[in-house]
C-alpha cells in the first residue's frame, strides 16, 4: 500500500511527542504496509501529527513550504485509515500545498456522521475544523431549509462552494475533487432568431380528430373557448396523445380560429364516417341553450288614460240634479275613503267644469268694443296674460309646464263618487215608493248594508199600515 508507482517505500515522519506505544505500533505497521520511517523529516513524503497539539502548529509553521507539493501534514491514524480501506488514501483536498478548510454547517446534528466526517476529510488532507466564513467549502444536510438558504446566501460569493457531506465520500471514491455545478434554467421562450415549431399536416389531421371526438356538430358550440384545448394538452401523459407538446393550448386554439371553414369540412367529413350522436360518452360535455326571451310586463294604463275611460261617468253624475245630501263613503261602505272626500264638496268639484262652462256661454264669443265702452273679459284677460309674462319671462320657463287643471279628480274617487249615487238613488227610490222619509230608510241601510233586504222590509212595513190603518176608518170632514 505505502509504495509509489515505481515500488519505492514511501517515507513517514513520526511526531516526537507521540507515546511510545503509539509509535512503536505505526513503525510496524508503516513496514508491514511497505512504507519506510524517517528520523527526518523528508523532502516528500508524510508527517504524522496529533491533531490539534502545540508540536502540530509548530511542525507546520517550520516545514510547510508551497514549493514541496509532496510534502503532507495527516493524522497519525491516517496509517490505520489506509489499513482498514486496504488502500492508499490519495491527499486529494489540498490546495497549493495547504489543506483545504471545510466548514460542517449544523445541519448535520448526528455526532457520530460528524466525526467520520471529519476523519474522512483529514485523512485525505483537508482541514475540517474551519469556520463558516473561512470555509472554502460548507458541508450541510441538503434534507434541511437551512441547505437552501446556504445556497442562496453563497450562490454570488466566489471561491466558496456549498455541498451535500455526501459529497467528501463522493470525493474520496472518485480519487479527485470535483464540485457540484451550478444548475441554470431556462428563461423559456425562443431564442433570437430561433423560428417557431411549425404546424404539420399531421398536426391539423390530429387536431381536427380531437375536434370531432369531443364536438362533432359545430352548433353545439364552444369549438373556439379555451377548454377544449386545455384540456387536450392536459393529455400529454398519454402516449397517444405525446403530440400535444409540440404547441401550447393557445396555439391549437388560434390553429383552428385562423382556419375554422378548412378544420370544419375536415371534422365533417370525419363525423360523416363515425356517425356519432350527440351526448354520446367522451364528448365535450357543454351544450349552448338558447336564450330564454325575457316575458315583457304588460303596460300599466296611465292616469290620463284611466281618465278617458271615466269621462262617461263622470258626465253622467254631473247631469244628476240636486238632492238632499246623505252620509259620506265611510259610513255607506267604503271604510277607506277620508269624510272629506265626499258629500257635496266633491260634488261642486265634480260640477266646477260644467259651472264654468255655463258661465262661459252667457258671453257672446264675438263680443268688441265699441266707442269709448270697456274693452270685453276675452281681451282683458289677454292683456293681462301678456302683462304677467313680458314681466316674469325667465320665472315662467322655470315652472315648466302650466299646472294640471284644479277641477281633474283621481279616478279612484270619480269610482266611489258613482257608486254614492247608485245607493242614493236606490234609498231614495224605496222612501219615495213606500211613502218614508230618507233619513229613515238611509239608518236602516246604513245598520244592515243590503239594498234589497231594506227594500224588503219598508215593503212589508207599508203593507203592515194599509191593513191595520185602511182609508175607510178615517172620518169624512165637516
Amino acid at each position: 500500500i505505502f509504495q509509489d508507482s515505481n515500488g519505492a517505500p514511501l517515507k513517514f515522519f513520526i511526531q516526537s511527542d507521540l507515546p511510545k506505544e503509539i509509535q512503536a505500533e505505526l513503525c510496524e505497521t508503516i513496514t508491514i504496509l511497505g512504507g519506510r520511517v524517517e528520523s527526518k523529516i523528508p523532502r516528500d513524503g508524510f508527517i504524522l501529527v496529533s491533531p490539534g497539539s502545540s508540536e502540530e502548529d509548530r511542525l507546520r509553521l517550520c516545514w510547510t513550504n508551497p514549493e514541496r507539493l509532496g510534502r503532507y501534514f495527516v493524522p497519525y491514524t491516517f496509517v490505520e485509515a489506509c489499513k482498514m480501506a486496504g488502500r492508499f488514501l490519495k491527499q486529494i483536498f489540498v490546495e497549493n500545498g495547504n489543506p483545504m478548510a471545510m466548514h460542517i454547517h449544523s445541519s448535520v446534528a448526528n455526532v457520530n456522521a460528524r466525526t467520520t466526517l471529519s476523519e474522512r476529510i483529514a485523512h485525505s488532507g483537508g482541514n475540517p475544523y474551519a469556520a463558516e466564513h473561512s470555509a472554502r467549502v460548507i458541508l450541510a444536510d441538503p434534507n434541511t431549509e437551512a441547505f437552501q438558504l446556504l445556497v442562496k446566501a453563497y450562490q454570488d460569493t466566489p471561491g466558496v462552494y456549498v455541498e451535500s457531506y455526501l459529497w467528501v465520500k463522493k470525493c474520496i471514491e472518485k480519487g479527485t475533487v470535483t464540485f457540484t455545478p451550478v444548475v441554470f434554467k431556462n428563461p423559456g421562450g425562443r431564442r433570437p432568431g430561433e423560428e417557431r415549431v411549425s404546424f404539420t399536416d399531421k398536426d391539423e389531421e390530429l387536431l381536427a380528430h380531437w375536434i370531432a371526438a369531443k364536438i362533432p356538430f359545430k352548433e353545439i358550440g364552444g369549438r373556439t373557448g379555451n377548454r377544449l384545448y386545455q384540456q387536450l394538452c392536459d393529455m400529454h401523459s398519454d402516449p397517444e396523445y405525446a403530440w400535444v407538446t409540440r404547441h401550447t393550448w393557445q396555439s391549437w386554439r388560434e390553429r383552428y380560429k385562423k382556419n375554422a371553414a378548412r378544420f370544419d369540412d375536415m371534422i365533417a367529413a370525419i363525423v360523416a364516417e363515425t356517425k356519432p350522436t350527440l351526448g354520446q360518452k367522451g364528448q365535450y360535455g357543454y351544450v349552448r341553450q338558447p336564450e330564454r326571451r325575457k316575458r315583457a310586463r304588460k303596460g300599466v294604463p296611465k292616469d290620463e288614460e284611466f281618465n278617458e275611460d271615466l269621462k262617461p261617468l263622470v258626465a253622467k253624475i254631473e247631469t244628476i240634479p240636486d238632492s238632499q245630501p246623505l252620509a259620506g263613503p265611510s259610513s255607506i261602505g267604503f271604510p277607506h275613503a277620508s269624510p272629506t272626500q265626499g258629500g257635496p264638496g266633491i260634488m261642486s268639484a265634480v260640477r266646477g267644469g260644467s259651472i264654468e262652462e255655463e258661465l262661459d256661454d252667457t258671453e257672446s264669443d264675438w263680443a268688441i268694443r265699441v266707442g269709448n265702452a270697456p274693452p270685453p273679459g276675452w281681451a282683458k284677460r289677454r292683456a293681462s296674460n301678456d302683462l304677467h309674462n313680458e314681466q316674469h319671462p325667465k320665472k315662467q320657463r322655470q315652472d315648466g309646464p302650466p299646472p294640471a287643471d284644479q277641477g281633474s279628480i283621481p279616478p279612484q274617487t270619480v269610482v266611489e263618487i258613482a257608486n254614492m249615487h247608485v245607493i242614493d238613488s236606490n234609498i231614495r227610490d224605496i222612501a219615495k215608493k213606500h211613502r218614508f222619509t230618507i233619513e229613515e230608510v238611509q239608518e236602516y241601510y246604513d245598520k244592515c248594508g243590503d239594498m234589497s233586504q231594506t227594500h224588503s222590509r219598508f215593503q212589508k212595513m207599508r203593507e203592515m199600515l194599509t191593513n191595520n190603518f185602511p182609508d175607510d176608518t178615517i172620518p169624512p170632514s165637516q
